[in-house]
């Protein structure tokens, strides 16, 4: 089946977002360690549904986007971009769907937003996620990211959760 990536340009494509965003969440939620603290987490249901609420305001263009991706007509996957500071831009809700695993997808939405990226001016690429995501861990090293510094002002007991990483584009 034809695998497809674009940058969503209409309603449907942001309600394909928001769905595979909560499918994620779904799955977020069933696979997420039991030692974990759980007050403060970004993917509190309420919390994480107000940042879906505003997608097309927090990625929007000409600085930000949303990529999804399609096998035949399926949503499959996504991730978004947005400014973080003068140059750099901060990518998050990287999702493949079941359906779409194992088919290289996450390196295909990955590397059209890096290039997209680089288009839109920035010079360089940041994110950070949960460790216990090791699968996607070795996708971004593969990639060319390199682990940095935890940003200041990070909470401390977060520290030993999150990773944070970064590449030049």
């Amino acid at each position: 089946m034809a695998i497809s990536i674009k940058l969503a340009s209409n309603d449907a494509d942001l309600a394909a977002a928001r769905a595979l965003c909560l499918e994620w969440l779904d799955w977020h939620w069933e696979n997420y360690p039991s030692d974990w603290p759980v007050d403060g987490n970004p993917m509190e249901r309420g919390r994480f549904q107000d940042i879906l609420d505003d997608l097309p305001t927090l990625h929007a263009r000409p600085g930000g986007g949303i990529f999804l991706a399609t096998m035949g007509e399926h949503p499959v996957g996504c991730v978004m971009y947005a400014p973080e500071t003068t140059g750099t831009a901060e990518f998050n809700r990287m999702f493949v769907s079941e359906a779409g695993r194992g088919q290289g997808i996450g390196r295909l939405l990955l590397d059209a937003m890096c290039d997209q990226m680089g288009k839109d001016g920035y010079d360089k690429a940041v994110f950070s996620s949960a460790v216990f995501l090791t699968h996607a861990k070795a996708m971004y090293e593969a990639a060319g990211f390199a682990d940095m510094p935890h940003p200041s002002g990070f909470p401390e007991e977060w520290k030993p959760y999150v990773y944070f990483m970064e590449r030049p584009l």
